[in-house]
């Protein structure tokens, strides 16, 4: 248990890490030669650069054509963060190292070697080898001497580094404290805790919402700053986009093998550069003026959308951008970005199913062994079934937004035929069981609300509902129960934005803004969770998620905004995002391990106002005679759960059949009649999910025993915890309960 104290110490030295400018090599690299003005005459489709400080080399590998012929010149101007720090003219007929071009001629250039430069070339700060993803790039204008005020080719070469704050150790830190919560929210139900597991399980699926909307950020379209592309890169995962090396061969074999045609982009690296679209380039308008048709057409280019591979620029180099550039920096094809998304929510249900079953299996050889008390896990132990129900029912919401955003994408890119099948049968397959699972909910809750005149009533007090469709509501206040399907709806809008806008940054960041203020503005006004604490920590992921959005309809460009100011607000997000990602990582551990090492974690939180806790039974602490007799007149069994449950069966919901016919709900006998004659609404059973005193014959009930009486005779094994005499059963000197006493004497 200590072990987890150490966790956001991961996961702050992982942030820290960052930061640390000590590196057995400083260097400086570029990987893409992008052209930036049109009809440019030198294009190139394979540039590598890196310029060592230390010895003052630089190593190019550079593959490229030119249509320049003459003596040039080169405009160099160089930029950090929008910041211009360097702006020089060269005539490499000056410069040694530069006499192979000078003059430029025509042709095919390809150029692999070292230069060693003069002491003092390259003169930069050492932050500039240090600060993580650095946002820097040189722009050279190449300029014919005998016309100086045309440019005739124009390059721009962004800089890196080496250092990101992309670390494996933020991936698998978040990962880790999420699913101990997850886990924590299980077993402290299990233990009878419904507080606690209601107010860890709620917080732990909001931070992991959190999380999944900081990866949808990095899906956009939108040209990202360097370290906000490498933030967001933290929390792929989240979206089922974990590398592989074996699950990657799969993917490539199965898309083949299905009629589909695999990207071979990482296979081009060699021979084809790769840029990774950051933010639109707003101060080269001192190249040319171009008029509002050429941008309009350059940008449908730079937009357009070739299957199969990323996108290609004129440079013959290739574009990479949204969901392709999340694959591309996690070493991945496009093609199996949603086969591989797929593969991991798959395994994720199975090894679920396989834990859970393995856990029931522990539990009993444990009670049989005595390492532990029968009444440990007991309500999980005789209804696991239906608690793998509601533990199935969360693992699809917590994986529909995944599913979500790549099920629509794959609709867009037509990976195999397979594959749309599979796309078309999970999204429909997990919209319409989240949709149907949601409809019971309100349906019970209004049944709740007729009969008991509180939706309380049923959702808490019900085991079988409480532990197959709880996850749905106990989150929200009773009241706000209708909620889950606000969420639904906000989950599939924002995810089609995502998926089907991936050639248009600015309409997913306008979409988002609008999105983020609607689920804000309603957050703020339902206030539709269970308390205060658990409202506030909903509504500040909200108001984040809506800040994020803004920031990202400012990276879009639309407003025209300096490139420093741009450089400045993608550190900003970086550095807020990480501070809330770390404040709720802390919340939702604290809680996690108050909910392990405390005896009591319930006294923890205070009670809900909604009374649930009044209403939520559990079999194993019926301690006082009140409570056992009601029990014994109920006909509860210990455990509270049929015998013969399986995944199709209803007959343990409110709104079934089964129910409604139930003696429950049918006027009550002669001896308790006269003491309600003027109660004329029916009563709803506490438990539908256990056997009940039937009106005619038991046998007509399923569930019952062959002696159906012998559940309330004899042995000691069928009433536990109870002192109280039963029915028909040898009384010796204690009373009988009063309803029963007149019948016992005759």
């Amino acid at each position: 248990m200590r072990s987890l104290l150490f966790l956001p110490f991961v996961f702050l030295t992982s942030l820290l890490s960052f930061f640390s400018t000590a590196s057995a090599v400083r260097f400086l690299q570029s990987t893409s030669l992008n052209a930036c003005q049109d009809n440019s005459s030198f294009t190139a489709s394979l540039f590598n650069v890196v310029f060592t400080p230390n010895d003052e080399t630089v190593t190019f590998d550079i593959v490229g054509i030119s249509s320049v012929q003459g003596n040039v010149s080169f405009d160099i101007e160089a930029t950090a963060y929008g910041y211009t720090f360097l702006r020089r003219t060269v005539n490499p007929c000056t410069i040694t190292a530069f006499s192979g071009v000078c003059p430029m001629s025509t042709g095919k250039l390809d150029i692999n070697s070292n230069l060693v430069l003069p002491g003092n070339t390259i003169n930069l700060p050492g932050i500039a080898y240090g600060v993580p993803d650095l946002d820097a790039n040189v722009q050279v204008l190449i300029k014919q001497i005998n016309n100086p005020d045309v440019s005739v080719a124009c390059m721009e070469a962004n800089l890196s580094n080496g250092h990101t704050v992309d670390q494996k150790g933020v991936g698998w830190t978040t990962a880790a404290i999420s699913g101990l919560a997850l886990v924590a929210s299980a077993v402290t139900s299990g233990l009878g805790q419904s507080n606690t597991a209601a107010h860890v399980a709620a917080n732990a699926l909001s931070l992991f919402a959190y999380f999944q909307g900081q990866a949808m950020i990095g899906m956009t379209a939108v040209h990202l700053p360097p370290v906000v592309q490498s933030w967001t890169q933290n929390f792929d995962w989240t979206m089922g986009i974990i590398r592989v090396g074996f699950m990657q061969s799969i993917a490539t074999w199965y898309q083949r093998s299905t009629g589909g045609t695999p990207a071979t982009l990482l296979d081009s690296l060699t021979t084809t550069s790769v840029q990774v679209l950051k933010r639109r380039d707003s101060s080269a308008s001192h190249v040319a003026k171009r008029s509002v048709d050429a941008t309009i057409k350059l940008l449908s280019r730079a937009y357009g959308v070739v299957k199969r591979s990323s996108d290609s620029s004129d440079s013959g180099s290739n574009i990479v951008k949204g969901i392709k550039r999340v694959a591309f920096r996690a070493d991945m094809e496009a093609t199996n970005v949603f086969l591989t998304g797929l593969i991991f929510f798959c395994v994720f249900i199975v090894f679920t199913i396989i834990f859970v079953a393995l856990f029931k299996g522990f539990c009993e050889l444990a009670v049989r062994a005595r390492w532990l008390k029968s009444n440990k896990f007991e309500d999980f132990r005789n209804g696991w079934f239906t608690v793998l129900k509601g533990i199935m029912f969360r693992m699809i919401l917590i994986g529909y937004p995944q599913m979500t955003v790549l099920c629509l994408w794959e609709f867009t890119q037509d990976d195999s035929p397979a594959e749309i099948v599979l796309a078309v049968f999970f999204f429909f397959g997990m919209t319409g069981t989240l949709l149907w699972a949601a409809i019971n909910v309100i349906r019970t809750a209004k049944r709740s609300i007729a009969m008991h005149k509180s939706p309380a009533y049923i959702l808490y007090s019900d085991p079988a509902t409480l532990n197959k469709w709880g996850i749905l509501y106990v989150q929200f206040r009773a009241t706000a129960y209708y909620f889950i399907l606000p969420q639904l709806v906000y989950t599939v809008v924002k995810g089609m934005f995502i998926a089907f806008a991936q050639n248009s940054g600015t309409t997913q960041g306008i979409a988002l803004v609008l999105i983020e203020a609607f689920a804000l503005i309603g957050a703020s006004v339902v206030r539709p969770w269970m308390d205060k604490s658990t409202n506030a920590f909903n509504i500040s992921i909200c108001a984040v998620n809506f800040v994020n959005a803004i920031f990202l309809l400012v990276f879009t460009n639309v407003f025209d905004q300096p490139r420093l100011m741009t450089g400045i607000m993608g550190v900003v997000f970086f550095i807020y995002n990480a501070a809330f990602s770390l404040v709720l990582l802390l919340i939702v551990l604290i809680a996690t391990i108050y909910a392990f090492i405390r005896k009591n974690p319930d006294a923890r939180y205070p009670p809900i106002a909604d009374d649930r806790a009044s209403f939520i039974k559990s079999q194993t602490q019926l301690t006082t005679e009140l409570d056992a007799l009601a029990a014994t007149a109920r006909g509860d069994i210990k455990g509270g759960y049929k015998p013969n449950l399986d995944l199709d069966d209803d007959n343990d919901s409110w709104s079934s059949d089964s129910v409604r016919n139930n003696p429950a709900n049918m006027p009550l006998p002669p001896s308790t009649a006269n003491s309600q004659a003027n109660y004329r609404e029916p009563h709803s059973p506490i438990d539908p999910s256990v056997p009940f005193f039937p009106a005619g014959s038991r046998d007509s009930l399923p569930g019952y025993q062959d002696n159906p009486r012998g559940v309330y005779q004899g042995s000691a094994e069928s009433r536990p915890n109870s002192n109280l005499p039963l029915i028909n059963h040898d009384q010796g000197n204690t009373p009988s309960p009063a309803p029963y006493r007149g019948s016992s004497q005759t």
